[in-house]
């Protein structure tokens, strides 16, 4: 007689077997949605461009909707065999967070703030406390009821009068990021008839308790471009206009300086800022413009005892300085140096306190907090030991203290806040995030901070972790994150959700490559406009590193990216389809030339400082240059999965739709292609807290599918 075990194990890779033969031949029997070839011409210094989707350009058609829901049924057949290991991802990142959280409260005007989270439950609570953590709990806003019987939730901009009697807050219900902006008496409960709709969502009160400053955008482009004053009580059909913004390439916001003195508007571009300041005390007065804008001139400003302290790049201060004037006389002429420029140390941001002086610097690609105390005596840096991590000064809104609070983690550090007594010295972790499941120690993962030589020599920094133990032997599956634009930098942080990717072996990396400010300034400058395309030729260049020290190789390196990130997505799948086997492209911007020719669309016009102005010729040429969808050719691609909302306002749904139409007519290869469409959501994915768990799940298991894990 047989082994009966052996028997029973012969059965089960029978049955294992036999399952995937049968998915493999579903699949290969599912076709994909092709969607019909309307031809749309354009012209534009005599380059013809012929789209044959631009017919997807329309929200409001049957047909397009219709082709949108036959792709994500697409997806959904050919993923169909995942779906249990979905719900099983979904269900092990989700019993990692801790449910019944809270946030560490903080001191305002009298009252504790906290934000916390219950079991079961997708949307934060509001609360506060008087004077004591240990006084009774005041439920501001209970999202979780606020959120019942929508597809998508959304609060936003709380903000709290100076007698903590009333709150404005907005709500968008829809994903587009177009708020309707309430009040609440927080003493009673009441929601007051005060409705302003169409608004961005920011505000903020003026001293005397009943006078709002809002902000209002454009219904076609939602440019930011209005500043209004609401009286409580009043209709809002008499709100009186306090500032337009007439340049198309300015965003406008209010709100108040650190002090709570000073009202700011501030207009802003990418490359120029100007402020506009008004006493708290007096609203009906006028604002005055603190320094004219200047094209290049980029500043910002804080007020103490009876000085502006500003943060600019006057005087040619790439990585930026920072300067100080008397209250009375505002003009950059009357700035003075406080901290100098440093060709090698990038200021970023500063806090101020009554004895100190906290000043956030980037320093070869690292976070740095710098403490200085008014005095001048013995300043200092905080220690950190790490290779790679983030560190962040976080919510600091009292002045007369010595405790400054930060944050910090790391690739392998679960995120920590500390309380750091700037005279002793001493720190208080008070809240370290924790990882459920009693699985985790962060012993059994290594951090490496590696660099790949750029196409033109420059050093690209690598952050990565991964699992302790494994070999660099070529057969690693590795995923290779980027953004790289904007300025934005990709600082090293913890995740607990990929540690569902890092325990089945995978290598997480970012590349922090030009177009960031990860190395200063100038490493954003090299990463835009007529240099943008060191952002792709950095990711592919560190992609060939990674493949070069055999932590991987293109049958398992995998790239991700989302909105400019997924424009890069766009550009390496063109340039260099060969070195990936998986590429994760969320909300990607890809049809350049389309959209940025195209001043209606949300959010165009302010682009032009970092893309350029399609309208002059040299931009235009450099633009169609590398521009995803142009530029989609016959040869074989990588596997895709590309996401998408309907109601993106930043990238609009019908760029991905779009181009992977066109993918499906072009390319040659028979990889799979997705294209999954949220129809109830907009840039930033569904609104609940553990939703958006449900599409990480879909792109792990894309990744882990590819690898043929499935458990």
């Amino acid at each position: 007689m047989k082994n009966p075990i052996v028997l029973s194990c012969l059965c089960v890779i029978f049955v294992t077997s036999f399952t995937n033969m049968k998915a493999q031949q579903m699949t290969e029997k599912i076709q994909p949605p092709v969607a019909k070839i309307i031809p749309t011409q354009f012209e534009k210094f005599g380059d013809l461009r012929v789209d044959d989707y631009f017919w997807l350009n329309d929200r409001e058609n049957p047909e397009v909707i219709d082709y949108l829901n036959k792709e994500n049924e697409y997806y959904q057949e050919m993923t169909a065999h995942t779906k249990d290991f979905q719900k099983d991802l979904y269900e092990e990142m989700k019993a990692r967070i801790k449910e019944d959280d809270e946030s560490v409260p903080y001191l305002y005007n009298g009252y504790y703030y906290i934000t916390r989270f219950e079991k079961g439950k997708d949307y934060p609570i509001y609360s506060r406390k008087k004077e004591s953590l240990s006084a009774k709990e005041e439920i501001m806003f209970d999202c979780n009821e606020l959120a019942k019987g929508h597809k998508y939730f959304k609060l936003s901009g709380l903000s709290i009068s100076v007698d903590n009697q009333y709150a404005t807050f907005a709500l968008d219900l829809v994903g587009r990021r177009i708020y309707t902006l309430h009040v609440k008496n927080l003493f009673t409960g009441e929601i007051l008839e005060d409705k302003i709709e169409n608004v961005t969502g920011s505000s903020t009160w003026a001293n005397d308790n009943k006078t709002i400053f809002y902000t209002k955008q454009d219904e076609k482009t939602l440019r930011s471009d209005s500043v209004l004053k609401h009286k409580l009580g009043e209709e809002s059909s008499k709100d009186e206009l306090v500032y337009f913004e007439k340049d198309d390439t300015f965003d406008v916001g209010v709100g108040k300086e650190k002090s709570k003195k000073y009202i700011l508007i501030s207009s802003s571009s990418t490359m120029t800022t100007e402020f506009r300041t008004l006493l708290a005390d007096n609203p009906d007065g006028k604002f005055k413009v603190f320094q004219k804008r200047k094209r290049g001139l980029e500043y910002s400003i804080s007020f103490y005892k009876d000085s502006f302290y500003v943060l600019t790049n006057k005087d040619k201060a790439t990585n930026f300085k920072l300067m100080k004037t008397p209250e009375g006389v505002t003009s950059k002429e009357s700035w003075q140096d406080l901290i100098p420029h440093r060709e090698d140390v990038l200021l970023e941001d500063i806090d101020i306190f009554k004895d100190f002086l906290v000043v956030s610097e980037r320093s070869n690609g690292l976070n740095k907090i710098r403490i200085m105390p008014w005095n001048g005596k013995d300043e200092y840096y905080l220690p950190f030991e790490s290779e790679t991590y983030t560190a962040y000064t976080t919510t600091n809104v009292d002045f007369d203290t010595d405790i400054l609070r930060y944050g910090y983690q790391s690739m392998a550090t679960p995120a920590s806040v500390i309380d750091f007594n700037m005279k002793t010295k001493e720190k208080e972790i008070k809240k370290e995030q924790q990882v459920l499941g009693g699985k985790f120690d962060k012993n059994n993962y290594t951090e490496e901070r590696v660099w790949a030589t750029a196409t033109d020599g420059t050093q690209v920094p690598i952050s990565m972790v991964y699992r302790k133990g494994i070999q660099k032997d070529g057969k690693n599956p590795l995923l290779l994150y980027a953004y790289g634009s904007y300025g934005h930098s990709m600082d090293a942080y913890f995740s607990s959700t990929r540690l569902s990717l890092l325990d089945r072996g995978f290598i997480y990396a970012i590349a922090h490559i030009r177009g960031g400010e990860d190395l200063g300034r100038k490493w954003y400058e090299d990463g835009k406009l007529l240099k943008k395309k060191n952002t792709f030729t950095d990711f592919i260049d560190c992609s060939k590193h990674v493949i070069a020290q055999k932590y991987t190789s293109p049958e398992h390196l995998y790239a991700e990216g989302g909105s400019a990130g997924g424009l890069l997505m766009g550009v390496i799948v063109n340039t260099a389809p060969q070195l990936y086997n998986g590429v994760i492209a969320q909300v990607p911007f890809v049809d350049v030339m389309t959209t940025m020719l195209d001043d209606t669309i949300p959010l165009t016009t302010g682009e032009y400082d970092e893309w350029g102005n399609p309208n002059v010729k040299k931009y235009y040429d450099y633009m169609r240059s590398y521009s995803p969808y142009d530029n989609v050719k016959e040869q074989n691609y990588p596997n895709m999965y590309v996401s998408t909302g309907l109601h993106d306002s930043q990238v609009q749904y019908w760029e991905p739709a779009k181009w992977v139409a066109k993918l499906r007519k072009t390319k040659k290869d028979t990889n799979v292609l997705y294209l999954d469409t949220n129809m109830d959501a907009g840039h930033g994915g569904a609104s609940g807290r553990f939703e958006a768990l449900k599409e990480l799940s879909k792109e792990f298991s894309f990744l882990l599918d590819l690898e043929k894990i499935n458990k």
